[in-house]
């Protein structure tokens, strides 16, 4: 067990495939819990840069090292620098500077509600700019499928031809 990083502990463990479900589904209830406790408080002061190494971190939030680092694996996306998570061990140096749009953008494309709904973003951003990250973030995720040319179709080259007989062939 030694030789693997923290991240790989930590999603050994989030991630086990072959995990009792109802163990995993406390392990995922419990985490999103302390999660949602860490982003209030990140939250209250969106503009103070929370840094250290990660043990600090996990003291500063009265959680172990585990979860500490599972919470950098989730808001890493965010950051404006990301951190190390792939090489860090408890002695990194990381922060918690978190870029506010992406942030909520990310909150919203996990489906995390009791995230992005958090009343610490009413602080931050006015309901129509929510509505509209929400919206962007949505749309962003949507794939917009091409028009397939049926081959009877004019050809889309604009020569006027049937699709089969110019470029279709």
């Amino acid at each position: 067990m030694s030789d693997m990083t923290i991240l790989e502990q930590w999603r050994s463990i989030a991630y086990n495939q072959n995990a009792d479900k109802n163990k995993l589904q406390r392990f995922w209830a419990n985490y999103f819990n302390i999660e949602k406790n860490i982003y209030e408080q990140l939250l209250e002061n969106p503009d103070e840069i929370v840094s250290g190494t990660v043990k600090e971190l996990a003291e500063k939030y009265g959680q172990d090292v585990m979860t500490m680092v599972g919470f950098l694996d989730g808001i890493n996306d965010s950051l404006k620098v990301p951190n190390p998570i792939e090489t860090m061990d408890e002695n990194t140096k990381v922060n918690l500077a978190f870029d506010k749009e992406a942030l909520y953008k990310n909150m919203v494309d996990a489906k995390a509600d009791w995230l992005y709904n958090l009343p610490q973003w009413d602080k931050i951003f006015t309901e129509e700019k929510k509505k509209t990250l929400y919206m962007e973030q949505k749309k962003s995720g949507t794939v917009v499928k091409p028009h397939k040319v049926g081959r009877n179709d004019p050809c889309p080259c604009g020569s006027g031809k049937k699709y089969k007989h110019c470029c279709g062939r």
